[in-house]
């Protein structure tokens, strides 16, 4: 496949931010990463169109969507990082958001359990320069001998808390999270107060696959 951005692309891609910010996006910094990567990267080239023009989730490899432009902005948004932040996420996929927080400038380490899209995802970020770690897992475990970390994103829905990962945030840390069960899922917002507190802020109504344990090979 080449990877071309094309004047057009970066037409539309500038349009999708356009709306981004008219939907309420308003931090600066994500809206200029989302605005300097290319979307259409991540999907098949006979659909590149489909990364700009409508704000939906499309359909992937291992039956899995990359998330729709509003979601990644909200997620994102909500994560407020800062450069240079150790940052974990849970749930790599198509390997967008990953590209888009990297652009943010953080020290990025990404789990998928789903072996195709981890494949996938290390030859396009590899291919468009990116830095970061990906790892090949049960995101539930998290990186434990990586923690803590300064901020941590989950981009599938939770039924269950996953202490695993709140503990390996770092205090004064966020965690972003969609929960709940089933097609009724809430973003949900973990601040780390200190050793053994933590502050819950919950936001709206979200869509995301679920989140798995183990990995598929």
């Amino acid at each position: 496949m080449e990877y071309v951005d094309s004047p057009r692309h970066k037409g539309l891609r500038q349009k999708m931010v356009n709306a981004l910010r008219a939907k309420g996006i308003s931090d600066a910094r994500v809206l200029a990463a989302m605005n300097l990567v290319p979307r259409h990267f991540f999907l098949d080239s006979a659909i590149d169109w489909l990364a700009y023009t409508d704000d939906k989730a499309v359909k992937i490899a291992a039956g899995q969507t990359i998330s729709r432009p509003f979601t990644v902005a909200t997620q994102t948004q909500l994560l407020q990082v800062k450069p240079g932040e150790k940052v974990l996420e849970i749930g790599t996929g198509s390997g967008y958001q990953a590209a888009v927080l990297c652009a943010l400038g953080v020290d990025l380490h990404s789990i998928e359990r789903q072996k195709e899209l981890h494949d996938g995802a290390q030859k396009i970020l590899g291919i468009m320069g990116y830095r970061l770690e990906l790892v090949f897992g049960d995101g539930f475990e998290g990186l434990p001998g990586q923690a803590p970390f300064d901020k941590i994103i989950i981009t599938c829905g939770a039924g269950e808390m996953p202490w695993k990962l709140l503990n390996q945030l770092a205090v004064g840390g966020r965690m972003v999270i969609p929960m709940g069960s089933g097609a009724q899922l809430t973003m949900h917002v973990y601040e780390r107060v200190d050793e053994r507190n933590f502050r819950e802020i919950k936001y709206g109504e979200c869509a995301f696959v679920p989140m798995l344990k183990g990995v598929e090979n």
